[in-house]
């Protein structure tokens, strides 16, 4: 998967459509303000900052004070959005840490979770540099108490839920699938035509879903697909390279062009 920064808007229609395909459920802004959300894919926002290199030097302000300051935004800040999800590491950090081996690496280069091997530790959670990961707290589709108003708590609501994916129980591991479901469904159909996977067979909910086409989904080993081009552009790097974790999601930097007075 890429991303480019450039397009990305952050306007969230993947964070939804992500939610919709994956049945990812809504746990309400007290689970939230607690730390517990649910989403699989998430928008970081960086915030541009009145502190900068020129003025630290010229203003004499130590290193510790100057990053200190530039943790407060410009009072016209402008903002940089960057869409997270799991990784999919080569080298992931979860898989070595998992005790019952529920999260392991598939031979497409997908970190997938069994969840009905998941014991809760959250070993992997702890473990991975990008807190991508999700733990399940409660029963959410179940009609519980706690979680009434629920679009899925009651058997009509039930059926806005995506056969294709399991839905998950209470004290499990979740993260991003690559929507995996989607992936077989088109190996199936290739089969079925008796040729190939092709570049346009596969789309993930977010890639679909993004108006400005930032998320681009395929596949890296072949090299005449779209997203093996965008990984290989100048502006593409990953997210902590230094951690060597070698991860499968390549990132287009932002790139912005300065006023005169800004340069």
């Amino acid at each position: 998967m890429t991303i480019d920064l450039n397009k990305c808007i952050g306007c969230g229609a993947c964070v939804t459509a992500c939610g919709a395909e994956n049945n990812v459920p809504v746990v309400g802004k007290e689970e939230v303000r607690r730390g517990r959300d649910m989403h699989w894919l998430r928008i970081d926002r960086y915030y541009t900052s009145d502190m900068t290199e020129e003025r630290a030097k010229a203003e004499g302000i130590s290193a510790i004070d100057k990053f200190t300051l530039m943790e407060a935004a410009a009072e016209a800040p402008r903002v940089a959005y960057q869409p997270l999800m799991c990784q999919h590491c080569n080298h992931a950090p979860c898989e070595t840490v998992c005790p019952v081996a529920a999260t392991t690496h598939s031979n497409e280069g997908m970190n997938q979770m069994a969840y009905n091997r998941c014991i809760g530790t959250r070993y992997c959670a702890n473990n991975c540099p990008y807190k991508v990961r999700r733990f399940n707290w409660f029963q959410y589709y179940n009609g519980s108490k706690e979680f009434a108003n629920n679009p899925s708590g009651d058997e009509l609501g039930r059926m806005v839920l995506n056969p294709d994916v399991v839905v998950r129980d209470r004290g499990v591991m979740e993260k991003c699938s690559f929507c995996v479901q989607g992936i077989q469904a088109a190996k199936l159909k290739a089969k079925k035509a008796g040729r190939k996977v092709q570049d346009d067979d596969v789309q993930s909910a977010c890639a679909e879903a993004c108006p400005t086409h930032a998320i681009a989904f395929g596949d890296l080993n072949d090299t005449e697909s779209k997203v093996a081009e965008k990984a290989a552009d100048e502006r593409s790097y990953n997210l902590l390279e230094e951690v060597g974790t070698q991860p499968n999601v390549y990132y287009l930097t932002k790139v912005r062009n300065l006023l005169a007075n800004e340069a």
